[in-house]
């Protein structure tokens, strides 16, 4: 067994689970090991040994064991970027300049609808999606973001939920002196262990350099993540440039904000310069290919961004500029588009495609030592495919059939922390029912609101 397993584990007879019989074992390790007829054993919350299915069922016993023949198994997937209470505003307004979106519907409506139930209520929305097509981890940012925690916890899932900050009123902190304030409690008073607290500065356009450096500050001092939007889009850029003279990478790195605890979002329109400043700071990018397309920002230079070694992950962004959260497409988009747009069916291969929505979204996170693949002593977040319908087969290559095949209906069975979430394609604990029913009902009152404006 692996050093890394904690100590304090030993040696136990009965363990918590065993999944065996997998077709494809999936770790997404650096070795790119890929397991035929594999098993996984889990303790604790945590991978206590892996390999030959045989193997570990001679080794061990276990509380369950789950023959998944029919299946591969791999970890479960991260979405690196997301905005999870938005989607109550799915479909709100679409086919709209990023800038005319934000100014003239998505903030206007925020004003009035985002309030602690619509948070929570949209939140549990967003992550019964995402789980069920076999996100395991996701990256937050909005206001409310207590809420946010809240519905992760109850639903099961990891993750990272990052409080909004913006240099105006905002609905969780209407006046704009108390915003800090706001933020230092929510950092200091969350204490999940499942859900890390974060900052979230909007952009550069709409956070001064003040805000940007007092919000790092606080990160700094409570070690969480600073989140923020990054040369999204030209205009951006340009507006940047107009009032510093530096690129908004260039503006980050002289505020000394750059660092391994930063997390940038979009970054369409960088540099050969801006790469090489976040790649030495060790700073995470977030690639979110299908909102920036449906928002018209551009083409974020992905294949340069992995030339170069960058720690990247792969965000859908919020299902209000998406619309889905769907990672297992969004990949097979990324996959697909950038060997198109630059001529080049080598790049962005799919093994490259499928550590993005793994190891390197959990690496560009700061969760890579915990989560992203599956190695002894990680935790034990891990998703089983079916492979069993006419799009599975023939099935040649596992990897590729992940990337370019695989749907997220097929994802059947999660596993979060090494408790089961979904079994047979179904939520274990949650009433989705209900809550589905909840949430109409709030999206035709903001239906109707809208349209009486």
């Amino acid at each position: 067994m692996s050093q890394k397993f904690p100590k304090d584990f030993g040696v136990h007879d009965i363990l918590d689970l065993i999944l065996c019989d997998v077709d494809y074992l999936i770790t997404c390790s650096n070795d790119l090991a890929i397991i035929q007829n594999g098993a996984v054993a889990i303790l604790k919350g945590r991978i206590y040994d892996l390999g030959d299915s045989e193997e570990i069922k001679a080794r061990y016993r276990a509380r369950e064991t789950l023959s998944l023949k029919g299946y591969i198994l791999m970890p479960g997937l991260i979405n690196a970027h997301v905005h999870a209470p938005m989607s109550l505003f799915r479909g709100l307004a679409d086919d709209l300049p990023l800038e005319v979106w934000l100014s003239e519907v998505i903030f206007p409506t925020e004003s009035k609808w985002v309030k602690k139930e619509t948070v929570y209520l949209g939140s549990l929305l967003s992550f019964c999606e995402m789980i069920l097509s076999g996100v395991t981890c996701f990256c937050d940012g909005y206001f409310f973001e207590e809420e946010v925690v809240r519905a992760a916890v109850e639903v099961g899932i990891r993750g990272i939920a990052g409080q909004g900050i913006l240099d105006f009123p905002t609905p969780d902190a209407p006046s704009s002196d108390r915003m800090f304030e706001r933020a230092e409690r929510f950092l200091s008073s969350t204490h999940s262990e499942m859900v890390r607290p974060s900052l979230f500065c909007h952009a550069l356009y709409t956070c001064s350099a003040a805000t940007v450096k007092r919000t790092k500050e606080l990160c700094q001092a409570y070690g969480a993540l600073f989140q923020i939007h990054l040369a999204e889009t030209e205009w951006e850029r340009s507006k940047v440039l107009e009032l510093t003279g530096k690129s908004p990478v260039e503006f980050l790195e002289d505020l000394a904000l750059l660092d391994e605890n930063t997390l940038c979002v979009h970054g369409v329109w960088l540099s050969d310069e801006d790469l090489n400043i976040l790649n030495d700071r060790g700073t995470g990018l977030v690639h979110c290919l299908e909102s920036n397309l449906k928002l018209a920002s551009g083409v974020a230079n992905l294949p340069l961004w992995l030339e170069r070694g960058l720690k990247v992950g792969i965000g859908t962004d919020g299902p209000a500029s998406n619309n889905n959260l769907d990672v297992l497409g969004e990949m097979g988009m990324v996959a697909k588009l950038h060997k198109g747009f630059r001529r080049d069916p080598t790049l962005c291969s799919a093994w490259e495609v499928l550590k993005l929505g793994t190891i390197l979204g959990a690496r560009a996170i700061g969760l890579g030592e915990e989560i992203g693949s599956l190695e002894v002593g990680k935790r034990a977040d891990c998703i089983a495919l079916s492979i069993s319908e006419p799009h599975a087969i023939p099935l040649y290559n596992p990897i590729s059939h992940i990337v370019y095949s695989a749907k997220a209906s097929d994802v059947k069975y999660v596993w979060i922390d090494g408790k089961p979430i979904v079994r047979d394609g179904r939520l274990v604990s949650l009433n989705l029912e209900e809550m589905l029913k909840e949430a109409r009902r709030i999206s035709q009152e903001i239906g109707k609101r809208r349209e009486s404006v």
